[in-house]
């Protein structure tokens, strides 16, 4: 059997069917026939497929997986773990309506509230940072206008003393000239 042939039926076999075989071991069916080489795993039976081994190895096992044509005898296999669907009705189906918009409606509602949320936090941040601009702006001025001061005042005191110096000088120049005048008139 080719590659393409075991996906073909594969694709055929119905997977839920394939999975509660598998799951409740104890089939009210007994196979017909067990052949010399057939592997029962007991973990299933299934009627379409016949697994062989093909031989022992201490590396492993390998096994001959043989699917058979489906066979429908056209009623449909009763599967006790999978129970039978019902058709909802109208009012099943608005109660499911109405409970999937009132989710979306909350979840609307809670992301509009983040969303508030997240422009107030901004909002909020970005009324601090305004505010310690203008936090900075005041102390940048009031330090300006301290050192401003602070130099007129020690500009203003160096011009005075230059000034006392400047009188002193004058002062002293004028003695000496003084004194240079009454010797003067002491030689004459």
């Amino acid at each position: 059997m080719t590659l393409a042939a075991y996906r073909e039926k594969m694709k055929e076999l119905p997977l839920v069917s394939l999975f509660c075989s598998c799951l409740l071991p104890e089939s009210k069916e007994k196979p017909i026939k067990h052949t010399q080489g057939v592997v029962d795993l007991n973990l299933c039976i299934i009627k379409d497929m016949e697994v062989i081994e093909l031989n022992k190895r201490s590396s492993g096992q390998a096994f001959e997986v043989i699917l058979r044509p489906p066979s429908f005898d056209g009623t449909r296999e009763f599967h006790p773990c999978i129970p039978p669907r019902r058709d909802p009705s109208l009012e099943e189906i608005q109660k499911k309506l109405d409970a999937a918009e009132e989710r979306r409606k909350n979840q609307e509602a809670e992301r509009l509230k983040q969303l508030a949320e997240k422009r107030e936090h901004e909002r909020e941040v970005a009324q601090k940072a305004v505010e310690e601009h203008n936090n900075f702006i005041k102390m940048a001025k009031e330090k300006l206008e301290h050192r401003m001061e602070t130099n007129k005042e020690n500009r203003e005191a160096h011009i005075a003393a230059m000034l006392g110096r400047l009188q002193e000088k004058d002062k002293h120049a004028e003695e000496v000239r003084k004194n240079k005048e009454l010797k003067e008139v002491d030689y004459l």
